[in-house]
This record gives structure tokens, C-alpha cells and sequence, in this order.
């Protein structure tokens, strides 16, 4: 019944943006902490940005000051803005309810020149 679906992946040059967001189904998402995780090819899952129902985020630290994790309680969304995107910023991003086996399907973000 949970689904997790994600849009705005794609390809884009160093130092560009995107925005990833992630609409939920089945679940209401305001008791809950989200995350954003990213697996780059050769590498294992990290976590990138947290959100806890209470609004209190946290970072990878190589993202921190380029990437907003927020939330919308109401349209049961969590969005990631990546700004000033880096080639190592290349990965599969997921979005998750933490807490929960809920996880998004993917989505590949390509950063390359």
C-alpha cells in the first residue's frame, strides 16, 4: 500500500542544480523523520540529508552547504535541492521513512560535462 515516488532526476554540468522530490501514498509523513540516501557506482548507500518531524535537518558533510533537504507535511513530500552539483555528486538517490522499510524506487542523478 506505502509507495514512495520520486521525480527529478536527469543529467546536469558541474555547478548545476536540481531538485528532487518524493510524494508519498498510504502513509502520512508528519510523525516521521526523512531521509534522502545515495548510492554512487563502486560505492555503498549513504545518507545525505535528514529531516525530523520537528524540522531539524542534518547533512552529509561533503553536502552540507549546497544541498536543502525540506518537508511538506501537508502534500506528504520531502524535497532535496542540490545546488552547485559536483561530479562526485553522481549517484542513484533514494528517498526514505525512517523507522520504516519504506523506500523510493531510485532515481539517477548524473552530474558530467
Amino acid at each position: 500500500q506505502v509507495q514512495l515516488v520520486e521525480s527529478g532526476g536527469g543529467l546536469v554540468q558541474p555547478g548545476g542544480s536540481l531538485r528532487l522530490s518524493c510524494a508519498a501514498s498510504g502513509i502520512s509523513f508528519s510523525i516521521y523523520a526523512l531521509g534522502w540516501y545515495r548510492r554512487a557506482p563502486g560505492k555503498e548507500r549513504e545518507l545525505v540529508a535528514m529531516i525530523n518531524s520537528s524540522g531539524k535537518r542534518n547533512y552529509l558533510s561533503t553536502v552540507k552547504d549546497r544541498f536543502t533537504i525540506s518537508r511538506d507535511n501537508a502534500k506528504n513530500t520531502v524535497s532535496l535541492q542540490m545546488s552547485r552539483l559536483k561530479t562526485e555528486d553522481t549517484a542513484v538517490d533514494y528517498c526514505h521513512v525512517e523507522c520504516t522499510n519504506y523506500w523510493s524506487q531510485g532515481t539517477k542523478v548524473t552530474v558530467s560535462s
